[in-house]
């Protein structure tokens, strides 16, 4: 696990609400793409419920991270991409499992007018730092 400073509110700037403005570390960069909610065999997962593919992303996302030696609390940056900002709730809550809300990471967080593929709904990618010592 990498060693990782969250600044929630630099000088001058607003405190953000469940995310910090800045996440600083040492380690080695980790980049993983945008995860959608499908399975190991590229099946969507959780049809018609929000709630179900938002636990799949992260589960998905876990599975990648786990594959550079990572894990959610070396991630710095999440970014979400939903089709309906109704959505984000359902976000939320899975993210709050994943990486719980003591040490929240940067983030963005946009409504996609025309994903590439319609069915996944949810797309979410995350940039981490692994390893490494004291930021």
């Amino acid at each position: 696990m990498s060693d990782l400073t969250h600044v929630t509110s630099p000088g001058g700037v607003a405190p953000g609400s469940g995310y910090s403005h800045v996440v600083l570390g040492t380690g080695t960069f980790v980049a993983v793409s945008g995860q959608c909610a499908f399975d190991g065999e590229g099946r969507i997962v959780g049809e018609g419920d929000p709630a179900v593919r938002a636990r799949r992303v992260f589960e998905n996302l876990r599975q990648c991270l786990a594959v550079a030696g990572a894990g959610f609390d070396d991630v710095v940056k999440p970014g979400y991409g939903v089709g309906d900002v109704a959505q984000l709730p359902a976000v939320r809550a899975a993210r709050g499992a994943a990486l719980g809300t003591a040490r929240p990471p940067a983030r963005s967080a946009v409504q996609v007018a025309a994903p590439i593929r319609p069915a996944p709904l949810v797309e979410i990618d995350a940039f981490a730092v692994a390893g490494g010592g004291p930021a």
